[in-house]
Parts: C-alpha cells; structure tokens; sequence
C-alpha cells in the first residue's frame, strides 16, 4: 500500500482531491515501477486538482505532470532497481496516473536518467517548469538569439517558468526584463537576474498591432494579450518563445509584426518533446542553473499539502517552484 492524492468525480462533474491509500496493484500499466520521492505542483496541476479546466481526461486520476525518484522494477533493460530517474510530461497526471504519489508505473521511454548533479529535490524544484523555461531559452539561441542583440522580456515572471527562465538567462549574458503583477515581488526578481521590472499591466490589455520596438526576445507563459502585445513590441527579427495560457489560449494579433519586422513566434512544448531534446535540457540545467537559484526560489510541502495550493496557484499568490515530499 502506498499514499497517493487521488482526484474523483462526482455525478454533477465536481472534482474532489482526497489523500488516500492505494495497492500496488491499481497502479496502470507501464515497464518501470518507481518508488517516488518528489513531485511537484504546476500550473496543470492546480487546474486538474480544482477542476477549474478539463486537464483530467478519466476519472480517477493521479495528478502530477512531475516524478523524480528511483527505479523499484522495471521489464525494460534501460533501466534497473535503484536507478535515479526523473519524468516530465508524456500525459501523466492527465491520462495516466502522475506523480504525486508515493509510487508510479509508467512507459520506459518516459524516463529520463537523473543527473547526477540533482537530488530528487532538485529536479523537482526545477520541474516541467524549469525544463520548460531551458527549453524556451534553446529556441530563442537555436534561432540565433545573442546577449549582443538587446534586452529579452520574460512574462509571467513570478511563475516557475518565468522565474527559472530569468536566472537561466541572465547567467547567459542576456539583459532580461520581468513582467509581473506583482510590484512587491521586485527585489526577489532582481535576485534572480533581472535587470528591470515592468508592471504586467502595461501588456494584458488589447494594444496596438505595431508598437516601439523594445526587445529583441522574449520568453512568453501568459498568452493572449499579453502574447500579442508581446509580438508587436519585439525589434525587427525578434523572436518569442511562447510556452503557456495563464491569461488565456486565445491569440488577437495581426500579422504586422511577422510581415513587416520578420518577428518569429517559436511554440515550445514540453509534453511530448523528443528524448534527446529532453536530456539535452536536462543536461544543460545541470550546468547553467545555480543551485543558489533553487535554494531561494523553492518551498517545500507534503501531498496533502498540494490541495490547499492549487488555488492559490491558480489565483497568482504562489512563488516560483513549489516541491512536494511525497513522504511527508
């Protein structure tokens, strides 16, 4: 028997989140059992937790896009008992049992081996989020984005992605700008690296198709307004690397900045992103991102715990990374 946060649905569609215990035996199919040691809580997360969106595709779930522990058994021979592994994505939390919980049995190919530079702990502060933020700064430099070129904007500052985007980028070289909702979140954003801090107001309303040039990039987890407005303010042959929704999924731009600057907008998905490109991230947060950064920009929680923050996830009052000791 093992602990896991299990979500259910009732008749009227209500989501409801209960820590409870669960047999080996109900874990869903998959190569490789782990004994979970860390998870964490995304912002996918909270949605399915809450039921404020339809993440959750069957009922009952296990939430948590994220794992890191060690090997118990596995039938794949990429892997063996004690091996330190780690898993973001692939549907988990969302049509497969995921990781906040004591155990999971997922797919081999879903695994990527643990650096050794990380503890669990350390992956999971890092997290989808972190991995994601590595991904978004290898589409801005595979599309020749350089220090040299100006200022890259990084939106949705406060989050996970934002915030281990602007440590990433500024121990590159580049000047980096934080959009934040939160003025009182100054200091702790300079902390991380950012050289300026602009109020997030300034790019969530409807704006003009073209507007003053100001970045030569920009790191996007917010989308609709905020994205457009984004786009039109980029210098010629800027590029955004766009990752997330917390404004919302639609896009009201034009097509003036791509047609008369030569702007890029770069989708970067985490989810199903190859395995090489998985472990080359992965590889590189181990080398680029200080483990200062993770010291000042993490709190950590038990699963129970992870119920009460969803929604305030959700409602914009939790900063950057959020660990959860599955044990506690």
């Amino acid at each position: 028997m093992f602990q896991a946060l299990l979500l259910t649905q009732s008749d009227d569609r209500a989501t409801h989140a209960a820590v409870q215990p669960l047999d080996e035996a109900q874990l869903p199919e998959g190569e490789v059992r782990v004994a979970v040691a860390h998870s964490t809580v995304n912002y996918k997360d909270a949605l399915a937790i809450t039921g404020k969106s339809p993440v959750v595709r069957s009922f009952p779930m296990v939430p948590g896009i994220d794992f890191a522990g060690s090997v118990v058994e596995s039938a794949d021979a990429r892997f063996k008992p004690g091996d330190a592994v780690l898993l973001n994505g692939w549907g988990v939390g969302e049509v497969h049992w995921g990781g906040l919980a004591q155990q999971a049995r997922v797919k081999a190919d879903w695994l990527v081996p643990l650096p050794a530079a990380f503890t669990t702990h350390d992956a999971m502060a890092i997290g989808t989020a972190g991995y994601t933020a590595m991904l978004c700064v290898m589409a801005l430099q595979d599309r020749g984005v350089t220090p040299d070129a100006g200022a890259v904007l990084v939106t949705g500052a406060n989050g996970g992605v934002g915030s281990i985007a602007i440590a990433l980028l500024s121990r590159l070289g580049f000047e980096v700008h934080a959009s934040t909702g939160r003025a009182n979140e100054a200091a702790h954003l300079k902390a991380l690296g950012a050289a300026e801090v602009i109020d997030r107001a300034t790019l969530s309303a409807p704006g003009k198709p073209l507007q003053k040039e100001r970045w030569a990039a920009a790191v996007d987890s917010v989308g609709s307004h905020t994205l457009a407005n984004v786009c039109a303010s980029l210098k010629y042959g800027g590029t955004v690397a766009a990752c997330g929704l917390a404004q919302g999924m639609d896009l009201p731009a034009t097509v003036a900045p791509f047609i008369l600057r030569g702007v890029t907008l770069a989708g970067v998905d985490s989810v199903y992103a190859p395995q090489a490109r998985r472990v080359s991230a992965w590889d590189r947060l181990a080398r680029e991102l200080p483990r200062e950064v993770l010291a000042a920009n993490t709190g950590t929680i038990g699963l129970a715990d992870a119920i009460g923050l969803a929604p305030r996830l959700l409602a914009g009052q939790v900063r950057g990374r959020v660990v959860v000791d599955v044990a506690a």
